[in-house]
């Protein structure tokens, strides 16, 4: 099968700036293809609408305005109003390198699949910052690097930031939930219980800007442990010890810090090591020593945010059997 027309579903809220780069990058597509881009402004106090006008005559821009229902509801929204056949989903921080849509294609009609996902790096002009915290939700030695294999096509899980479902596959499914984040991986599992396959497009990385706070930073990986204490209770046959990793860093940290008072230091160790090994692959990486820093800095945070919220979601949810929604009404949209 070949995809005939692509819509891009872009939810925003209060980007403008970002918004103008998306375009941009947009605009700098080396590509023949025809696509059409909706943008969808989710109740935004400053909107896009003066940036997305000076594009118009540029690209063809489909541009909604609506109540503020969250990225999830606001994707849907996009995708039962747009025109194509294959959706491409991405997040407003987000830019396209030349080749992102020709890969692509190139993919999907050389293998066709419902769903794909495609990885995510930082820019040479990002800030030192921004690059330290991609290192830490991409690399390997943080999270084992992006989820899933491009070969092990039903393991997996495209995210939101940069994700592709066809028209059939989101009209079975009926697209995201109310639950933000958590999202996309619920929309991936309940995908292949219907019987549609997803897949990694490795070649169709976007330049993603991520939280550009350590504050921003933190709340976000906190609410992602939240959210997958949530999907394992409502998708019990997906729980992996790997959810468990960075609970048990923490507590093993913690553990070890004690026990350096009460003079046991060997047990700090390991995580000396660990760090160690962190700074030198993201030196490498990076070739920057205040990213190096940073990064370290950036894992312990993703780490503690995360396994922190995973634990309280764990314990109040499967343990005390409580309503997601009522426990963490903050994770849902109306």
């Amino acid at each position: 099968m070949k995809v005939q027309d692509f819509s891009f579903i872009i939810p925003v809220y209060n980007r403008p700036e970002e918004v103008k780069e998306l375009l941009e990058s947009f605009v700098n597509l080396n590509t023949n293809k025809t696509f059409e881009i909706v943008i969808i402004e989710d109740g935004s106090p400053l909107p896009s609408k003066q940036v997305i006008d000076s594009f118009t005559d540029k690209l063809n821009i489909s541009y909604y305005i609506k109540n503020n229902t969250g990225p999830g509801d606001s994707r849907n929204f996009g995708m039962q109003r747009a025109k194509g056949n294959y959706f491409i989903i991405l997040d407003s921080d987000c830019v396209l390198p030349k080749e992102y849509l020709n890969n692509v294609i190139s993919s999907l009609n050389a293998e066709f699949t419902d769903c794909f996902g495609g990885p995510d790096a930082a820019d040479n002009s990002f800030t030192n910052l921004q690059k330290a915290i991609n290192f830490a939700m991409t690399s390997f030695i943080s999270t084992g690097g992006i989820r899933g294999k491009s070969q092990s096509i039903n393991e997996f899980q495209p995210r939101s930031f940069n994700m592709g479902i066809s028209k059939t596959a989101f009209e079975a499914s009926k697209g995201f939930g109310r639950i933000h984040p958590g999202e996309d991986p619920d929309l991936s599992i309940r995908l292949k219980k219907l019987g549609f396959n997803t897949k990694l497009i490795s070649e169709a990385l976007v330049f993603h800007k991520r939280r550009i706070s350590w504050s921003k930073f933190y709340n976000q990986v906190y609410k992602f442990g939240l959210a997958r204490g949530i999907l394992n209770k409502w998708h019990p046959k997906t729980k992996k010890i790997t959810y468990w990793f960075p609970s048990l860093f923490i507590l093993m940290f913690v553990a070890s810090l004690i026990c350096y008072f009460l003079n046991f230091k060997w047990l700090l160790i390991g995580f000396t090591i660990y760090f160690t090994m962190a700074f030198i692959i993201s030196l490498i990486s990076n070739k920057n020593i205040i990213v190096a820093m940073l990064s370290v800095f950036a894992i312990g945070i993703q780490f503690y945010g995360y396994g922190y919220g995973f634990l309280k979601s764990t314990f109040f949810i499967d343990l005390l059997n409580k309503d997601p929604e009522e426990q963490f009404p903050n994770l849902f949209f109306k």
